[in-house]
C-alpha cells in the first residue's frame, strides 16, 4: 500500500512537471526553435514555417505522455539510486525501462524529421546535413536526475539552427 501511494505521488510529480513548463519541450529540452531554419542562404519559406509550426505542435501533444512518462522513469530510477538497499536487478530493470521509452520518443522524433523533409527544397535539406537542421539531440544538456536526452540526431538546438 505504501509503495503504491509512493510511486502515485512520483508519477503526479513528473506529470506535474512536465504540464508545468507549458508549450514546448522545458527547460534545457529547447526542441526546434523559433528560428529553426537552414540559415541564412536558404530559409523558410512563410508556408514551411507554418508547416514545421503545426508538426512541432503535433509532435508535442502526441509525445505529452510519453515524456511524462520518462520524467517519472527518471524519478524512480533517482530513488533506486539513492537508496542503499535498491537491489541491482531492480536499478537495471528500471534503467532499461528508462531507455525503452527514450528509443521510443527518439524513433518519433526521426519519423517527425522524416514528415518535415517533405517540405523542404533539395537545396534546404542539403544545408541542414544529417540532423536536418534539428540539432545533436532532443534534451542534450542534462536530463532531469542528471541523465543525457536523445543524444545525436535528436532534436534540440544546433546545426541548421540560426
Amino acid at each position: 500500500m505504501i509503495i503504491t501511494l509512493g510511486l502515485a505521488v512520483v508519477m503526479l510529480l513528473g506529470v506535474t512537471y512536465v504540464y508545468a513548463q507549458g508549450p514546448g519541450m522545458g527547460p534545457g529540452h529547447r526542441g526546434m526553435q523559433e528560428s529553426w531554419g537552414p540559415g541564412k542562404d536558404y530559409p523558410l519559406t512563410p508556408e514551411q514555417k507554418t508547416k514545421l509550426q503545426e508538426l512541432r505542435r503535433k509532435f508535442r501533444e502526441e509525445n505529452a505522455k510519453l515524456i511524462g512518462a520518462m520524467v517519472t522513469k527518471r524519478l524512480e530510477l533517482q530513488s533506486l539510486w539513492t537508496d542503499p538497499k535498491a537491489d541491482n536487478k531492480a536499478i537495471l530493470d528500471k534503467e532499461k525501462e528508462l531507455r525503452e521509452l527514450q528509443n521510443q520518443l527518439r524513433d518519433k522524433g526521426i519519423q517527425m524529421k522524416l514528415e518535415a523533409r517533405k517540405f523542404l527544397t533539395p537545396e534546404q535539406i542539403a544545408n541542414f546535413g544529417p540532423g536536418c537542421g534539428m540539432g545533436p539531440g532532443y534534451g542534450r544538456g542534462r536530463m532531469m536526475g542528471g541523465g543525457y536526452g536523445m543524444g545525436r540526431g535528436g532534436m534540440g538546438p544546433g546545426s541548421g539552427c540560426n
